[in-house]
């Protein structure tokens, strides 16, 4: 698609590397995150680590959180679409073997920035297309958009309980999208569910051919509304769900409490150890 109007200016600091030009729509390149605004008021984020299905480590979830905040700040962008390179998967989760071999775990703040409306306040509409796997991190990035269209080949899960592991952010939101019985089945049986499956409990707003395709269009919609209205009406909506200091809190706790554990030390050896 090639978009007519000239490009805005923008300014992503620290993580830009390089910007490249396209039609109307300019994308920073920050190693393995991409971020694209368009000139109709749609901003694509590619999680861009095909080589390990999209999964994160570190660095990249301090970029997310810096993507997240160069969105928010953006009067120009109206609405944010999430997705995965490549063709296996949206996102794998953590990269466990990358944190395994530098020994260093994300500090919650970082972890929370870099998870859409939760360590930054996002009141633009952030729409995720999945294909592929989906699973722990990927998955929990996932559930914080505010609408979620699937490919038929979609897997979502989370796996961590079954690796000493947990999801804290998920596992305090999850109960609030899902019922509590499907969010506890979901999160403490770690087993994986197809698209299909996600769509019945209410997971998903739709299952498509092309959910890239898909979600582009839906962006574009909603990019066409009256932003005052749209952001408002997302702020009320969520109102609720916005993590309070008790929460935050309660998530460091519970992180601290089980990375400290030596079944959490013993699953995230025997995850870098495969292959």
């Amino acid at each position: 698609m090639i978009w007519r109007a000239r490009w805005r200016s923008i300014c992503y600091s620290p993580f830009a590397i390089r910007a490249k030009t396209h039609g109307g729509a300019q994308t920073v390149t920050a190693m393995s995150v991409l971020l694209e605004k368009r000139s109709n008021g749609v901003a694509v984020v590619t999680l861009d680590r095909p080589q390990v299905l999209n999964a994160l480590d570190v660095p990249a979830k301090e970029k997310l959180g810096a993507i997240w905040q160069e969105i928010a700040a953006d009067a120009g962008v109206r609405v944010a679409l999430l997705r995965g390179a490549g063709q296996k998967a949206f996102c794998a989760g953590s990269d466990i073997k990358e944190i395994h071999r530098s020994g260093r775990m994300v500090e919650t703040e970082t972890l929370l920035r870099a998870i859409p409306g939760v360590g930054i306040a996002l009141d633009k509409p952030v729409i995720a297309a999945l294909h592929g796997y989906c699973i722990g991190m990927g998955m929990t990035l996932a559930l914080h958009c505010d609408l979620r269209i699937a490919g038929n080949d979609a897997v979502l899960g989370y796996p961590e309980v079954r690796h000493g592991m947990i999801s804290a952010v998920s596992a305090l939101h999850l109960p609030h999208v899902l019922a509590p019985a499907r969010a506890l089945e979901m999160l403490l049986m770690a087993r994986n569910i197809d698209a299909q499956e996600a769509m019945r409990w209410g997971l998903l707003n739709a299952v498509v051919e092309d959910p890239k395709a898909e979600a582009e269009e839906w962006a574009s919609a909603i990019a066409g509304y009256a932003p005052a209205a749209v952001q408002a009406t997302k702020r009320l909506a969520l109102l609720s769900r916005r993590l309070s200091d008790a929460e935050r809190s309660a998530v460091e706790a519970a992180r601290a409490l089980v990375e400290g554990e030596d079944d959490y030390k013993r699953g995230a050896a025997a995850f870098a150890g495969r292959g």
